[in-house]
């Protein structure tokens, strides 16, 4: 300012407003650098110059370059006190998760003890995460099922459901039935309820659950193969050699698991198809069968009339009274067909004892001749036949259907419910139990160490870089750890006495360098030192 000029206006901030307002100083003159006066001696002037003046009387707090140095303190410790919490969470989130990676990583091993107790940890954890996926105990995914969950959807919703779509009949013919039925009775004919039959063609039908039976553990065997692969990738990552054997010996392991769960899907079959239990409570038989297949058979009104009778003995009595009654017409058959081949050997021989005795004459001879019964040529029976159709043998062939789908259920019921039981015994809890013995038996190999535990180029160079960002984060938290208690010390107040600039000695904040910050000379200018004032 000019002499005889005053900027308590500006310093009152009555012309132009500023958010932080304004500080007035004296700078040091050209002539004060000439002469090398110190910065001690220009900040004393200063004060001086601001107390001998009344214009600026009462203007102590912003007048003077150590007001201005408190001031601006003051702001940048209001800056980063504000800043500093963020900072101090990213940087510990950031510490967290190199510290993390560094434990994933660990250190490099060479010893053939350290690498043998290595690979014992990595099989351990491999057999505990397989197990906790199994069970559902691993992180849970929220957007589709895995692990244990999608077993068990193949069991209930695949396995199951597609066994109770399965209509038992929609593969047999009513022809089927009725050839199977007259060639089960042989040259006489069937007379009773056809028992055999039936168990030929549900024999058939349940023949028929082994195909999916044997499905539903390939399904399974799958799904541990994709459960063995997603089991501790992160740490198999560094060691690809482990990785390949690991990997080669599991699914070694699980194919030897399926045989015998296959061997005992086709054991349960086969047990059901070697005995029929009829004897079971939950079979329908007997007469209730037969009416049942009376109602499928004949018109509504005759049914209607048999619904009305209190029991199927009518009912039985009728089938029996029409089987004899099929028995008697072809007796009566028979017994036609009997004197009818009699008569004609009769007259042959009649014709042979006149031919060989008595000599007749020609007249008498063709006149007897003519007289007998000529011989009626029976038709070759075809190469294939086809059974006849009465109603009997609608009835006969209803009966057949109904115990198939009786008996079926019954057989369904126990494949839904021993299938999954022997695929869970034979393969997912004998892998639970055995795999981890197994692996160190076949992997635990001193001629097997070094191989198996060799870690590539870039998890080495990985491992090295994640160690430098690791001090460096740790050095930086310490920092802003510290850096608190030292930036309270600004406000213990600044004292001109005690130091050259009016500042108390912070580390990192403020220098005690007095021609550091005021000089005007850019050869006195201290990279160094500026630095620090900056930081």
């Amino acid at each position: 300012m000019d002499r005889g000029t005053d900027a308590r206006n500006f310093l009152l901030g009555n012309v132009i407003p500023l958010k932080f307002g304004y500080v007035g100083v004296v700078n040091r003159s050209q002539e004060d650098i000439n002469f090398n006066r110190s910065v001690k001696d220009a900040l004393a002037f200063e004060e001086k110059y601001f107390l001998t003046l009344p214009a600026y009387h009462g203007l102590a707090h912003c007048c003077g370059v150590p007001q201005l140095a408190k001031k601006l303190n003051m702001i940048l410790l209001k800056h980063v006190t504000n800043m500093l919490p963020g900072l101090k969470t990213r940087i510990n989130a950031q510490l967290v998760a190199v510290a993390k990676e560094h434990a994933a990583y660990g250190d490099t091993v060479e010893s053939v003890a350290g690498q043998g107790v290595k690979l014992l940890n990595i099989l351990r954890k491999y057999c505990e995460a397989f197990s906790s996926m199994v069970e559902g105990k691993n992180r849970v995914s929220t957007d589709k099922l895995s692990g244990g969950a999608r077993i068990h959807y193949i069991f209930q919703s695949i396995f199951v459901k597609s066994l109770e779509e399965i209509d038992p009949c929609k593969s047999i013919s009513d022809e089927d039935i009725r050839t199977t039925i007259q060639n089960s009775g042989g040259p006489k004919g069937a007379m009773f309820l056809p028992e055999v039959p039936f168990e030929i063609l549900v024999r058939k039908q349940i023949g028929r659950l082994l195909d999916p039976s044997l499905q539903c553990a390939q399904f399974i065997y799958d799904e541990l193969i994709k459960i063995s692969h997603s089991c501790l990738i992160s740490e198999l990552q560094k060691f690809p050699a482990l990785k390949k054997r690991l990997s080669e010996v599991v699914c070694s392991f699980l194919r030897d698991g399926l045989r015998p769960a296959e061997t005992m899907i086709t054991h349960i079959i086969e047990m059901e198809m070697d005995y029929i239990n009829t004897s079971h409570p939950s079979f329908v038989g007997g007469t209730k069968v037969v009416e049942l297949a009376k109602h499928e058979v004949l018109p509504p009104k005759t049914s209607a009339s048999l619904s009305g009778r209190k029991d199927g003995t009518i009912v039985g009595s009728e089938i029996q009274l029409a089987a004899e009654r099929s028995q008697k017409s072809r007796a009566v058959f028979a017994r036609d067909a009997i004197r009818r081949v009699t008569s004609e050997q009769a007259s042959v021989e009649a014709e042979t004892s006149l031919t060989g005795g008595n000599q007749i004459g020609n007249s008498q001879v063709g006149e007897s001749s003519s007289k007998l019964p000529s011989i009626i040529p029976l038709k070759e029976p075809p190469i294939t036949l086809k059974p006849s159709e009465t109603e009997q043998d609608a009835t006969e062939v209803a009966v057949v259907k109904l115990l198939i789908k009786s008996y079926y259920d019954i057989v369904r019921k126990n494949i839904e419910d021993a299938i999954p039981k022997a695929v869970m015994h034979f393969l997912v809890n004998h892998t639970k139990r055995d795999l981890h013995n197994f692996l160190i038996r076949k992997l635990y190999r001193e001629n097997l160490l070094n191989e198996l535990m060799r870690e590539t180029d870039e998890v080495l160079m990985r491992r090295q870089r994640i160690q430098e960002m690791l001090e460096i984060l740790e050095q930086a938290h310490r920092t802003l750890e510290e850096f608190p208690f030292e930036v309270d010390k600004l406000e213990k107040g600044y004292n001109l006495t005690e130091h050259a600039t009016g500042l108390s000695k912070i580390h990192g904040v403020s220098g005690d360098s007095t021609n550091v910050i005021y000089t005007s000379s850019p050869n006195c200018y201290s990279p160094h030192r500026a630095s620090h004032m900056v930081l």
